[in-house]
């Protein structure tokens, strides 16, 4: 029985074996693909094989295209990546499609963790809380995971609708420009390496590696503003919408914003000081000396840093804060966006809002 054991044991670890030498020629072959071959050699670029990182899978072909890449990149330098799904809970099919997700990722020996959303759901602006409450979730596994990169599958198609949904906002210069290929937020970068890329290239890698891909229905819901946002980018392309000359147009505005981001920064360095673990911030007068939208973002960026946030407050919202501390003298205190703004002597004393 013993050697029979032995024999049943040595086995295992010879089908083992074959089965990662199998899964590596697999990976291998597809990678050398004349479509995946370019894109991967782009995307390689923009990660550091010495960090380790924390894949953000959805299902969708972006993400499961996210997925591949990132394992060629395990394979070929050795650097350690874990893969989480969030599973929201706002659809009754949620937990079979996260659980379904798990098993298409397997097919390449991706171990995927599933993390639901626990407690009470939105009735209205759901997409937008859900948004709020995956970034948290995500930061959250960041943190136990003690990672400091969340890699995010947002592409170029992405792009071009959040420029359109923050023009319908009235959105100012930064929010038209929001997606970055790298945010810093509370010591996690979240990289998105996929921005340059067009959602029909990535479909085309997860269809040739996975043979399918979860397509959420809410995708064709035109109650959500993204879906009717689609359309009217379809639409104006019929009209003869030039995509790169749009592309062209969201990269100037990107080297305005970070213009205005440099003197946002030189106002926090000159005119504030951190105390306690950076949870607290005193500002001087001088602070608010600045142009608005100077002003503005350096209160968005202290914000973020105190309430641990991953979304400032509406412009409006904080631009209301700014003319009340700028124009009232007998300003004491305001809240906003997780912070409490005290006005003691020439000073604004900001901490984290209680409760």
């Amino acid at each position: 029985k013993l050697i029979s054991l032995f024999f049943k044991k040595q086995n295992m670890k010879k089908k083992s074996l074959n089965a990662q030498k199998i899964n590596h020629n697999f990976i291998s072959n597809l990678l050398n693909k004349d479509f995946i071959k370019p894109i991967f050699s782009k995307f390689e670029k923009k990660l550091n094989n010495r960090e380790s990182f924390l894949v953000a899978v959805s299902g969708g072909p972006d993400s499961l295209a996210l997925a591949f890449l990132s394992k060629c990149y395990e394979k070929k330098y050795g650097a350690k990546f874990n893969y989480c799904i969030i599973d929201h809970n706002l659809r009754k099919d949620s937990s079979k499609e996260a659980q379904d997700v798990c098993k298409i990722l397997k097919k390449i020996n991706i171990k995927c963790k599933i993390i639901k959303w626990i407690g009470s759901k939105p009735s209205s602006n759901i997409q937008a809380i859900a948004r709020v409450k995956r970034y948290s979730l995500l930061s959250g596994e960041c943190s136990r995971l003690k990672l400091n990169n969340i890699l995010l599958g947002h592409h170029k198609n992405d792009l071009n609708e959040n420029f359109f949904i923050r023009m319908t906002r009235g959105s100012g210069l930064k929010g038209l420009v929001s997606l970055d290929e790298k945010t810093k937020i509370n010591k996690i970068n979240y990289i998105r390496p996929l921005l340059e890329f067009d959602k029909k290239q990535l479909e085309k890698i997860t269809l040739k590696v996975f043979k399918i891909f979860v397509k959420d229905p809410s995708n064709f819901n035109k109650d959500f503003k993204r879906v009717r946002i689609r359309k009217l980018i379809e639409n104006l392309k019929n009209e003869g919408l030039d995509e790169n000359k749009l592309i062209l147009t969201i990269k100037n505005l990107k080297t305005a914003n970070n213009a205005l981001d440099f003197y946002a920064n030189q106002n926090i360095k000159n005119n504030l000081s951190f105390v306690l673990n950076k949870k607290k911030a005193t500002l001087n007068l001088n602070f608010f000396l600045q142009p608005d939208e100077v002003i503005m973002r350096s209160l968005n960026i202290v914000m973020r840093k105190i309430s641990k946030k991953y979304y400032p407050p509406r412009g409006k919202s904080t631009n209301l804060l700014i003319k009340e501390i700028k124009s009232h003298p007998k300003f004491k205190k305001m809240t906003l966006g997780g912070c409490l703004f005290q006005k003691i002597n020439q000073t604004i004393i900001i901490s984290k809002e209680s409760g």
